[in-house]
């Protein structure tokens, strides 16, 4: 069983940042890559970033030279760096982990950005 806690959501103004963070534990065996999904109101999940075992990293063109993701593999934790906000960066934020075999996903963090 694997376990994903997110924080660091909240209400912020455009222009502004926020740091997402993503803690995993339980069996966690072989992970392929760790990443950020997002799903605002009336809108499908979609992909915000991920890294790759050592491959590298993943961007949704919206997000581009703004967010940043990166991971401590020693805490199995993901976190991603969101500056210059906008207000369509609003969505609830899901952690997903993929292993050879499973993914798994976080219970989301809510992340506002109004003035």
């Amino acid at each position: 069983q694997v376990h994903l806690v997110e924080s660091g959501g909240g209400l912020v103004q455009p222009g502004g940042s926020l740091r997402l963070s993503c803690a995993a534990s339980g069996s966690i065996f072989s992970i392929n890559y760790m990443g950020w999904y997002r799903q605002a109101p009336g809108k499908e999940r979609e992909l915000v970033a991920r890294i790759i075992n050592g491959v590298g990293t993943v961007y949704a063109d919206s997000v581009k030279g703004r967010f940043s993701i990166s991971r401590d593999n020693a805490k199995n934790t993901v976190y991603l760096q969101m500056n210059s906000l906008k207000p369509e960066d609003t969505a609830v934020y899901y952690c997903r982990l993929t292993t050879t075999d499973a993914y798994y996903w976080g219970q989301g963090t809510q992340v506002t950005v109004s003035s």
